[in-house]
């Protein structure tokens, strides 16, 4: 007999696959590469054009069956929030996010529901996200208390946080994220450098300018005197609110021509932005994606980061923590020092490529499917 794992694999065809789509992706090639004997794994997808089911087969070789839902995507999500029993029907089903068919189901059946939390954003900071969305995570964590067989993250620090907000018991799990998998320079990188303009050296940072993103804190302390005059790429959008980028920039004491922003990057290009950096610096105050410092580990970047505790827990000390304490003036000093001295020592620049490169090896999607596989045997 073969046990199917049935994959809703939905944000591979989203309006904005963005980094939950990757996840999906990455981790249902390797739920499929790493079957046990006897198993296999399915999809899950909202009712979609004929065009978007192609490509999710294009795109995860060897899927057993490509189940579609009656509804499309915006009102199968409200029918799963209201825990109506529009479904793909039992089995067991993992969800690479919140959005899943959480309802009381009959254990004694070998029927599961396992759902995925990427962070803490709607009670953290709903402001980050649009109230319908923010309302939508808080609707749905709650039915996970209820209903959901194990939760997973991808970290004990995001496991911590999420514990204080809902009582999951014992049915958080930790599962590791790792760097994309087209995450490689291309062949013809001396090209796309020049196409993207890229300068001899320059540095990188992750986030909006949200205050708790913390890039205003990195722009702050380009600001400072004394500090190398590198070039910046921030990856993330110009704007956020009225804020824009070389505004906040000039104000800081940055020149503008010195900023600029890349929001949507292909996987080679990301490898050749952040590859070649001096430094990578994620400086955000909390909720802190661990994948991002995964990517700039794997290419031995050096890098800087905040002392949000996924942070601290993902470089296991192969980076530079900079606690933020009360962010503001000392968080940015902090940060300016840190820079200053990877920028201007290469044997802490080299020291921090090794160990980082070398940390990198700790993250694999491989790792990851066998984890999530293991959950499902263990339930």
């Amino acid at each position: 007999m073969t046990t199917r794992l049935r994959v809703v694999v939905d944000q591979l065809v989203a309006p904005v696959p963005g980094a939950i789509g990757r996840y999906t992706r990455d981790l249902t090639r390797a739920l499929i590469d790493s079957a046990p004997a006897n198993c296999e794994v399915a999809g899950i997808v909202s009712s979609s054009p004929p065009t978007q089911y192609e490509y999710i087969e294009r795109e995860l070789p060897g899927l057993a069956d490509l189940y579609r839902t009656s509804l499309a995507r915006r009102e199968l999500a409200a029918a799963w929030q209201m825990g109506l029993t529009t479904s793909p029907g039992g089995g067991i089903i993992h969800s690479p996010s919140l959005f899943a068919p959480l309802r009381k189901h009959d254990h004694e059946s070998g029927n599961q529901v396992v759902v995925t939390v990427h962070d803490t954003l709607a009670f953290s900071h709903p402001g980050s996200l649009s109230t319908a969305e923010s309302s939508w995570r808080r609707a749905m964590l709650k039915r996970a208390r209820k209903h959901a067989d194990a939760i997973v993250v991808s970290t004990h620090a995001l496991a911590a946080r999420l514990a204080d907000q809902h009582d999951f018991g014992d049915r958080i799990r930790v599962v590791s994220t790792a760097a994309r998998s087209g995450l490689r320079v291309p062949g013809d990188a001396a090209e796309r450098v020049a196409e993207l303009g890229l300068p001899r050296d320059y540095l990188v940072t992750i986030g909006t300018l949200e205050p708790h993103r913390g890039v205003t804190d990195v722009l702050s302390a380009l600001g400072r005197p004394g500090m190398p005059e590198l070039p910046l790429i921030v990856l993330g959008p110009r704007e956020w609110g009225e804020l824009a980028l070389g505004t906040v920039a000039e104000e800081s004491g940055v020149r503008s021509d010195l900023v600029r922003s890349f929001d949507a990057l292909s996987d080679a290009d990301l490898a050749i932005v952040i590859g070649g950096a001096a430094a990578f610096i994620a400086p955000t105050h909390e909720e802190g994606d661990p994948a991002t410092l995964i990517e700039a580990l794997t290419l031995g970047t050096p890098v800087i980061h905040s002392d949000a505790p996924e942070y601290v827990e993902t470089t296991a000390g192969a980076a530079l923590s900079i606690p933020v304490g009360v962010a503001g003036e000392g968080y940015v000093n902090r940060l300016a020092a840190a820079i200053s001295t990877v920028v201007t020592d290469d044997s802490v620049s080299d020291r921090l490529s090794i160990a980082g490169h070398d940390r990198s090896r700790a993250f694999s999607w491989r790792d990851s499917a066998e984890r999530v596989w293991q959950l499902h045997a263990d339930l």
